[in-house]
């Protein structure tokens, strides 16, 4: 794909996909910097790979000139978020990995709704679905890696996860 107009809400909530996947390299990247755990540090790996991949598609049908501007806070807030959680263990690395990734899902599921009722961007619509489907993946791979039940304390943290990945797509959407 090459970068193309696109309508103002489409470049907008791409605009917010591109921070989003950046701040997703750099969770892996924050887990990587601290996690010790061979299987913890096998999942990041091979995630990140995926992450960046979406990054790469993403750039290529968003210009650079069209980036958010507060891609240095996506950044470390992307960082932040793996690396905190990795210095408590994999249980909350995998919660707030499957916490991230079904914000995600849910994000990126508005756009090929809307998408398909304006029977528009049929590339871009396929592109996004193939990288929903990959989140979907991690969310349920790190589920499944879950060992227990999250208690209060990773409830609390997996719902500022939550609310910082809200947060997080207003801005992006503008600025």
């Amino acid at each position: 794909m090459t970068h193309t107009a696109h309508p103002a809400w489409l470049e907008a909530e791409l605009r917010s996909d591109h921070a989003g996947e950046t701040g997703a390299v750099m969770i892996y990247r924050g887990i990587l910097a601290v996690s010790r755990d061979a299987g913890v540090r096998d999942f990041a790996q091979r995630h990140m790979a995926t992450e960046q991949g979406h990054l790469r598609l993403i750039e290529e049908v968003l210009p650079a000139a069209k980036h958010s501007v507060l891609l240095p806070v996506w950044r470390l807030a992307g960082f932040l978020t793996g690396a905190l959680p990795a210095l408590f263990g994999p249980r909350a690395v995998f919660a707030t990995i499957d916490a991230v990734e079904s914000f995600v899902d849910h994000h990126y599921q508005q756009q090929i709704d809307r998408l398909d009722a304006e029977r528009s961007h049929p590339t871009l619509r396929a592109m996004l679905a193939r990288c929903q489907e990959e989140e979907v993946h991690h969310r349920d791979e790190a589920r499944g890696l879950g060992t227990a039940p999250p208690g209060l304390v990773l409830r609390l943290w997996t719902g500022m996860v939550d609310a910082g990945s809200k947060a997080a797509v207003m801005a992006a959407r503008r600025i």
